[in-house]
Parts: structure tokens; C-alpha cells; sequence
């Protein structure tokens, strides 16, 4: 009995001593130390892991238009009898016109002869199945041709067991030697992660498909062809500043032909010619030979979400060098105004008047009115003299004719050695307006470097854009790797020192953004998917907070010896105060297992009122993931708390990231 009292005591005790060693923070909300740009905490978007097509572009259907290598990746040819590919009752063939229509050449030719339903038909299987929801409708469209056949398509959604869950019949007008559209609704009678479609011809004659599509009508603002709600709304949740696009090491291309290039992603739909996506074949332990890009999420398509989420768009284009990992490519110099051209031309495309080439092309879109771009990246992940050579033509060009556009230059694949020390000075000299620094490390190394721009030149003319970051739980391109808490704890700890530093880093980004649970390539990913739901993980939790909270000026946050906390006693913090909602925002990461008590002091804010909102994520284990069964495992919990005058206690749980709002009466 003795014995138990005595380590009751001890633990007491300890607890006792522990929390009479509170961390004093002194806020100095008298005295901002600068600015926080609107654009602060963006999004990354790359077509990687299918976040394009099989993700947030809605189609249902792979290879719409038969133009992957094999043209028949993703469909089946179903009923009767077959040898050699032949029906007997009918017969299927792709045909391939080059010469005729270069971006969409090929299309399916259907040979019927007394067909009945379930004689000759096509089944495909979506990418990694279909997501059918229960009583919502779902629009399918078909290009297609005929003289004289007497035809109809039987159009079925099915589940894995073959179960009809949605049907309906659609019958081609005639159309002579002309293509046309066909459409047709119907509404599915139960949800599905995993459904297909079947067409199942009947009649006689000879009927030319294109283009067969599915689309939910559940899209975001209900656009026919549009874009996964879900998807678009998580995004516009975060309340982002900007919205990256096109990626990523898509936009380098393993070699220059298949680099991406803007004005094949924009105009009518079925004209915009499909490429293989680089993530198809780059990662050996996670092939995808069906990945390619439709473009029907073109560079219009991003525009306009990125209005639409309220976010600044900021393109990427090529600058003339494909992937320095793969084949290392280089355009001539002599032959770089195609290059520079696509440059001169976006910008006209995103800001030009309706009566401009360009901008008139985006006013047949359907958006007379500029987007007012004001940002462009040039090259990704590029380096080398090669590089700087490449980006002063660009800068000279573009800034010649559009002087108000700031670019974005490349720092390379490394953030610090010979590298990265080269571009960075050469960029500067250039006074290149951002500065694109990425980095993919463990956890341990976004702690140590919570203050890593706490000494960079603050009269330099360039900024930083840290464009991808994310905690490795393994090692970079691991298949183990994994989105826990560790991970999402210490990119929190690192972002104190982003905001801390926002006169110096101006926008940064998570990167990758989508990760489809069946078809990724890379983890970690910031946001999981599958055919139906979205999935938040910790990191997400992380990178909303700070965007939703994220303030116009710099607050100092100092310890009791006047500096910043980064890491001692495993406390990291950062303040800003914005002006639109008058709070004073406050935020600190404890990394140790502990509960600790802070005592804040705020100095320099009167009228403070007498409640505050007290936001925490937290959990007692590194390894804990959010899953698509528990998507909110780890997501903020907040609480009112009060405090007395200017000097106020918090306790701050053990692996744990709080946001403080406080309201200026």
C-alpha cells in the first residue's frame, strides 16, 4: 500500500513540477513586422495518382475515343459467338484516319446483321470502376454517323454481379456522311463504387461511334461535362490563394513531344488531342499503362475553377527542356519562340480583350471577361545553366510586352548544395519575382528547419514560392509511405516558420494534392479519393487551418528572451492579425508527448473581449492516418475558451497543433 502511494506521489509530483514551467509567449500586436500576401496558401494540382482523368475531371468512361496506344484499353467487346474478333451477327473495328482529323483520328465502326440485344456489345470499365449514386442522373453522349441502319443502343449501368442498376435506350438519328451528337438521360436505381457500362447494339446497317461518354449530372454548378463536386468543393474549402496547374513534372514531359502544351487542352472537346501521362511508366513499382490525358480538364477548365474557388491562377509552361530525369531534351535556342510564343499567347488567352486573338477564343468558351492572371511559372523543377540560359529569353519576352506579370523561376530538385545555391543566386540576380523551392523530406527535417528563412535578405527583390512540400513518413517515392500525424504535425511546425517569414515566403503549397486509393503512383497525397467520396487527411487539416486562418500582417511571437519558438522545449509558433475579421490568429505546435501550459501575454491590443476560439488538432498517436471508413479521425475540434484581460492561460495537449482567434472589440 505503501508502495502504490509512493508512485501515485512521484506522478504527482512530476506533473506538478511540469506544469509550473509554463511557456511564457509575448504576442506584440503593436508591432507587425510585415505583410502577409492573399496568395499565401495555394493548391497544387498535377494529373498524378488519376487526379485529372478518373478524379476531378467527372467522365466515367476510359478511352471515350479509342485514341490510347491500344485502342480498345478499358472496353470489352461483349455477346454471341466470336473468333477472331468477329461476331457472328455482327462485327466491330477501329478505324484510324490521320490525315483527315489529326487530333482525334479514330473511331469505332459497328457492322450489325439482325442483331437482337445482348448479340454484339462493348462493356467498359471505368477507371478502376464506375461511382454510381442511388436516384441521381446520369447523361450520356455519343458522337457517332449512319446511312440507312436501323439501330439502337441499350445502354446499362451494372454492378460486379451483373445486376442492371440504370438503364435506357438510345436510338441515332440518320445523319448521311455527317457526325452528330446524341444524348440521353437516365437515373440509376442504387450506388455502386464499381459499376460498368454496357452498350448492346440491335438492329442492321453499319453505325460509326466517337466520344461515348458518361457524365454524373452532379457535377460542380451542374455542368455537363464538368467537373467531381466533391472533389472541387474540398478545395474550395481550404479557401485557397492560388491554384498551381498544370503540375508538376507533366509539364516538362519525358521528352518534348509529349510536354505539356496549353493550346491543345482548350476549344471543343473532341478536339483536343489525347497524350500519354508521364506518370503512365515513371514510377517502376506502380506501373499504370491506361493513364493518359484527355484534356478535357484543359487550361480553361482551370482558369475557371480557380475563379471560381476564389483562388489566383498560376500557370506553369514549358521553357523549352523536357525532364532532366528522363531524357534531358533541350529545344535549340534557335528555335525557342514556340516556346516563348505559348507564353506571349497564354497570357493574352487568360487577360486579352474579348476581341483579341486569343481572349476571343476564351469568350467562345464561354467567359467574355478576362481572368486577370498575374502570375506564370517558367519551367518545373529545371536547373543548370541551361535553365537560367532559357529563362532570361522568356523574361526579356514577356516582360517586354506584359510588364505586370511576375514570374515564377525554378530553384531545381534540391533545396540547399552546389544546385540550389546556383539557381538561387542566378535567379535573384535576376530578380526573378518568386522563387520555386521544393522539398520532399522526413519529418525530423521540417523541424529542423522551422527556421530556415528566419536570416534571408529581406530587400531582395525575390520571393519565395515553396510550390511542394510534404513530410516523407519513409523515404521520397516509397510506396510506404504514409499520411500519419507525424507527418502533418511537423509540416505545421515548419509552416510557423513560412508565416513567421511571410515577407519572405509569399505562397507555398502542399504537393501532391489527389490520390486515388485504387490508381495512385505517388504518396503521400494531401487529399485521398475513390469513385464516391473524398477523403481529408491530417495534412489537409493542416494546410485548411492555416489558409482559413490566415491573416494580413506579421504578428511577433516571442519568448521570454525575446526570440521565436522554434523548437524549444518541442514548441513552435507564429502570429498574424487580419484585418477583415479583426482577430488577432495564434498558432502553436507542441511536438512532445506532454501537455504543456502556455501563458500568453498579449502586449499592444486593447479592447480585447473576454471570450477567444480555441481550434486543436490532435492525436496521442505519430502513426494515427485518417482512412475512406473514418475520413474525420483526425479533424479540428473547436472550443470557446475565456480569458482575463491580456494575459491568459492555455494548456496545450501533446502532439498537438492549436489556432487561437482572439477578437479586437
Amino acid at each position: 500500500m505503501k508502495k502504490i502511494s509512493l508512485i501515485f506521489f512521484l506522478i504527482f509530483t512530476q506533473n506538478l513540477i511540469f506544469s509550473q514551467n509554463k511557456a511564457v509567449f509575448n504576442v506584440h500586436a503593436d508591432k507587425p513586422s510585415g505583410e502577409v500576401s492573399p496568395n499565401m496558401w495555394g493548391i497544387f494540382f498535377e494529373d498524378i495518382n488519376l487526379g485529372a482523368d478518373g478524379g476531378l475531371y467527372a467522365e466515367l468512361v476510359k478511352n471515350r475515343s479509342f485514341e490510347f496506344f491500344k485502342p480498345l484499353t478499358g472496353w470489352k467487346i461483349t455477346g454471341g459467338k466470336s473468333m477472331y474478333g468477329v461476331n457472328y451477327g455482327g462485327e466491330i473495328t477501329i478505324i484510324n484516319r490521320p490525315e483527315k482529323q489529326a487530333t482525334n483520328p479514330r473511331f469505332m465502326r459497328v457492322v450489325m446483321e439482325n442483331n437482337a440485344k445482348g448479340t454484339l456489345g462493348l462493356t467498359n470499365e471505368g477507371f478502376r470502376g464506375m461511382g454510381i449514386k442511388k436516384g441521381l442522373r446520369y447523361d450520356f453522349s455519343i458522337l457517332y454517323q449512319h446511312k440507312n441502319a436501323k439501330v439502337k443502343l441499350h445502354l446499362e449501368l451494372i454492378n460486379p454481379k451483373g445486376e442492371i442498376i440504370g438503364y435506357e435506350i438510345f436510338t441515332p438519328k440518320e445523319t448521311g456522311e455527317n457526325w452528330q451528337k446524341g444524348e440521353v438521360s437516365f437515373v440509376a436505381n442504387a450506388t455502386e463504387q464499381k459499376a460498368k457500362l454496357n452498350v448492346w447494339f440491335e438492329g442492321n446497317g453499319t453505325l460509326d461511334l466517337d466520344m461515348i461518354s458518361l457524365f454524373p449530372s452532379d457535377t460542380w454548378k451542374g455542368r455537363k461535362g464538368g467537373l467531381r463536386a466533391d472533389m472541387v468543393q474540398i478545395l474550395a474549402d481550404m479557401k485557397p490563394g492560388f491554384v498551381r496547374f498544370p503540375g508538376g513534372c507533366i509539364v516538362e514531359g519525358h521528352d518534348l513531344s509529349v510536354r505539356y502544351q496549353w493550346k491543345k487542352t482548350i476549344g471543343v472537346v473532341e478536339d483536343r488531342k489525347l497524350i500519354i501521362n508521364r506518370w503512365n511508366y515513371e514510377i517502376a513499382h506502380r506501373p499504370t499503362p491506361d493513364y493518359f490525358q484527355t484534356f478535357g480538364l484543359g487550361f480553361y477548365e482551370y482558369f475557371l475553377m480557380a475563379e471560381e474557388i476564389g483562388a489566383a491562377p498560376l500557370p506553369i509552361l514549358n521553357c523549352g527542356m523536357a525532364c532532366q530525369f528522363n531524357s534531358a531534351e533541350l529545344a535549340p535556342m534557335s528555335d525557342l519562340d514556340p516556346y516563348i510564343r505559348d507564353a506571349l499567347d497564354l497570357v493574352e488567352f487568360a487577360n486579352g480583350s474579348a476581341t483579341s486573338k486569343w481572349g476571343k477564343i476564351r469568350a467562345e468558351m464561354g467567359h467574355p471577361a478576362p481572368f486577370n492572371m498575374k502570375m506564370l511559372g517558367v519551367g518545373n523543377e529545371n536547373w543548370g545553366p541551361q535553365y537560367v540560359e532559357r529563362l532570361k529569353i522568356f523574361q526579356e519576352k514577356i516582360k517586354a510586352k506584359y510588364p505586370e506579370i511576375k514570374l515564377v523561376g525554378s530553384s531545381g530538385i534540391t533545396s540547399d548544395g552546389e544546385m540550389f545555391d546556383f539557381l538561387n543566386g542566378n535567379l535573384r540576380k535576376m530578380k526573378v519575382e518568386f522563387i520555386d523551392e521544393h522539398y520532399y523530406n522526413r519529418p525530423e527535417w521540417f523541424l529542423a528547419n522551422a527556421n530556415r528563412y528566419d536570416n534571408y535578405d529581406r530587400k531582395s527583390n525575390s520571393k519565395v514560392f515553396a510550390g511542394e512540400y510534404a513530410g516523407q513518413s519513409d523515404r521520397v517515392v516509397s510506396p510506404d509511405n504514409q499520411n500519419n500525424w507525424q507527418t502533418a504535425l511537423a509540416e505545421a511546425a515548419f509552416m510557423t516558420g513560412l508565416e513567421r517569414n511571410a515577407d519572405v515566403v509569399n505562397m507555398a503549397s502542399y504537393a501532391p494534392l489527389f490520390g486515388h486509393i485504387d490508381g495512385w503512383q505517388w504518396k503521400p497525397n494531401l487529399i485521398w479519393v475513390d469513385n464516391l467520396q473524398v477523403m481529408p487527411t491530417p495534412n489537409y487539416q493542416v494546410q485548411k487551418l492555416y489558409a482559413n486562418y490566415k491573416g494580413d500582417l506579421i504578428i511577433p511571437i516571442l519568448d521570454k528572451n525575446k526570440n521565436p519558438f522554434i523548437g524549444k522545449d518541442s514548441l513552435y509558433a507564429s502570429s498574424t492579425f487580419d484585418k477583415k475579421t479583426n482577430e488577432l490568429i495564434i498558432k502553436i505546435v507542441n511536438t512532445s508527448r506532454q501537455i504543456q501550459t502556455a501563458e500568453i501575454n498579449i502586449e499592444g491590443m486593447a479592447k480585447m473581449g473576454e471570450k477567444a476560439r480555441l481550434i486543436s488538432l490532435q492525436n496521442d498517436d505519430l502513426k494515427a492516418e485518417n482512412t475512406m471508413d473514418k475520413p474525420f479521425f483526425i479533424a479540428p475540434n473547436e472550443k470557446e475558451i475565456s480569458i482575463n484581460g491580456k494575459s491568459f492561460s492555455v494548456d496545450l495537449k501533446g502532439y498537438s497543433f492549436s489556432v487561437i482567434r482572439i477578437k479586437r472589440n
